[in-house]
Order: structure tokens, then C-alpha cells, then sequence
């Protein structure tokens, strides 16, 4: 195997664990802060229910004339972006449905108006129900909960439970920062972003077993070392495998990224970030979390063992 660090590395992965600690704490914190301020996510038409109308403008005005002549429309809530070229516009009118005359063809009759000169063409509609909508959001949480329970599950059936709960703990650090930074950056919550948060689960999940698995062989081979020591040492036995898989997808994800053109933009973005996050965690939150376990069990033996007075 290919390998980025010497095989005799020795780096104090678990005295830098109060630092990794209070990184991830500061960009929860802000990710949080960010949802109360917002008052919660950015959700998609996917679950609010609402039309996405895409449509070529030439020649091309600029999306504060788009708004405006939406808003002179009674489009009051109108959301225009950039899709992937100079004349192409993405609009998102939560709460109406395209394909009706209130829909998409009141949204090019008003702009025909407020654009005289331009050649207004609808390429592509897209609709869903509030109905629909909010039973996509309460199935698209349920598979996230159902996933981190069947993680607990299969854990604790492959290793034991302290390990299916810090390898959860990890996961779930891995989705709280990407949901944080997606409100930090005012990026919508699709069905494609739910898709990318259960691939970085599933991501995470393995690269964290693979170290897990590395700790368990350890503890029985290094039986006469300490927990801190077989917790490094596993660590940075597993290192290298753990980078190059990290480099591998983040390269994969990447191309989409800037290949992949607009429609997959944000969840190769979400992926990529994800893939960052997850190797994080697989190195300074997931086996930390089995260290904090271990002292706190000891800690309790201790107490339990003094004699009473």
C-alpha cells in the first residue's frame, strides 16, 4: 500500500485532542448560531412545496432586473440565481405551482413585459405540492435516524456498544458542521443534499471502522502498553490508507464539483466538505470519544473500589 507516512510515525494524535475539541465546538457554535439567527434551514421547494422554473433571457439582463420584474408581478418571494451561464436564471416561487397560469406562464408574461427587448424561453419546470413537500421532509429526517440507529445496532454487534456510540457521535459531528455550513452560507436543503448527507454518513462510518478495528487488534496484541498508546498507535497505523482514501474521493468530488455542471454543483460541494469532515473525525473525534469512555469507566471503578466510611 502506498504510503504517506513512515510506518514507524508516532504522532500524539490523543494530546491534540482538546484542540480538535474546541475547532469543531467553534464551527458547531457558529453553524448553530446561524440557524437560530435564520430561523432554520434554507429548505428546498423539494419540501416546502413551490415551483423551479429555469429560464434563457437574450439578451441576458442581470438578476436584480429579474427580480424587479417579478416583484411588479406580485412574485414577491421570488429567489433568482445564476444557472450555470450568463443568460440563464434558476427561479424558485415557493408556494405556486408551475405548469398553471399563476404559475410559469404569468412568470414569462411578466417578464416579457418588464423586458421588451429580451427573448424570455422556459427550459425547464419543476412543481411539488406543500403536501408532498412536507411528507419529503419528515421521510428525508427519518432516514437519517433510522441510518444513525442502525449504526449504533451494527456496532454493537461488530465491536461493542462504546464503540457504536463514539463512532455515532463522529458521524453526527460530520452532518451537524456540513448543516451549519450550509446555513452559513445560505445554501438551500434539497433532496440532493439529503442524498449527500447519508453518503457522508456512510463515508465517515467506514473510515472510522477501519480505525476501530485497528484499536481492537491492538488491544489485544498490546496488551502491556497503555490505552493512550494502542489509541495512537492504531491511529497512525491506519493513517496513511485513511488519506489516500480521503484524496481519492475528495478528487472524485472535486471534478464534479467543477465539472459536474450547476445542477450537481451543490451537492458535489456538500460531498467535498463532507469527505474533509469525516477524515477529520476518524482521526481526532472518534477514537478521542473512546479515550473520554475509558476515563470516565475508570474514573467510576475508582470511586466504586474506595471503602466506605
Amino acid at each position: 500500500m502506498i504510503q504517506f507516512f513512515p510506518p514507524d510515525a508516532r504522532f500524539n494524535i490523543m494530546g491534540k485532542r482538546r484542540i480538535a475539541y474546541l475547532i469543531s465546538g467553534l464551527i458547531i457554535l457558529a453553524g448553530l448560531v446561524s440557524l437560530v439567527v435564520k430561523g432554520g434551514p434554507r429548505w428546498s421547494v423539494d419540501f416546502t412545496g413551490g415551483s423551479v422554473l429555469q429560464v434563457r433571457i437574450a439578451p441576458s439582463p442581470g438578476i436584480g432586473e429579474v427580480r424587479r420584474a417579478l416583484g411588479q408581478a406580485g412574485f414577491t418571494g421570488a429567489q433568482v440565481q445564476d444557472f450555470g451561464a450568463a443568460d440563464e436564471f434558476l427561479i424558485t416561487l415557493e408556494g405556486v405551482e408551475a405548469g398553471t397560469e399563476s404559475g410559469a406562464e404569468k412568470m414569462r408574461a411578466a417578464l416579457d413585459a418588464a423586458l421588451p427587448n429580451a427573448q424570455v424561453e422556459l427550459r425547464r419546470e419543476e412543481r411539488v405540492g406543500p403536501k408532498i413537500g412536507g411528507e419529503l421532509r419528515t421521510s428525508a429526517i427519518n432516514s437519517v435516524l433510522a441510518s444513525c440507529v442502525l449504526v449504533v445496532v451494527y456496532l454493537t454487534f461488530r465491536f461493542v456498544f462504546r464503540y457504536g456510540v463514539a463512532a455515532l457521535l463522529a458521524t453526527l459531528h460530520d452532518l451537524v458542521i456540513t448543516f451549519g455550513l450550509f446555513s452559513l452560507l445560505n445554501k438551500e436543503i434539497s433532496l440532493q443534499i439529503v442524498a449527500a448527507f447519508l453518503t457522508i454518513l456512510g463515508y465517515s462510518l467506514n473510515d472510522t471502522i477501519v480505525v476501530f478495528d485497528r484499536i481492537r487488534e491492538n488491544m489485544k496484541l498490546r496488551r502491556r502498553e497503555g490505552y493512550v498508546e494502542v489509541l495512537n498507535r492504531s491511529i497512525n497505523e491506519t493513517l496513511s490508507r485513511t488519506v489516500l482514501t480521503a484524496g481519492t474521493t475528495l478528487v472524485t468530488s472535486l471534478a464534479l464539483y467543477f465539472l459536474g455542471g450547476p445542477v450537481i454543483h451543490d451537492f458535489a460541494f456538500c460531498l467535498s466538505f463532507g469527505v474533509l469532515t469525516g477524515t477529520f473525525s476518524s482521526i481526532f473525534i472518534a477514537a478521542p470519544l473512546l479515550l473520554l469512555w475509558h476515563e470516565r469507566q475508570m474514573a467510576g471503578d475508582k470511586k466504586r473500589a474506595q471503602p466506605t466510611m
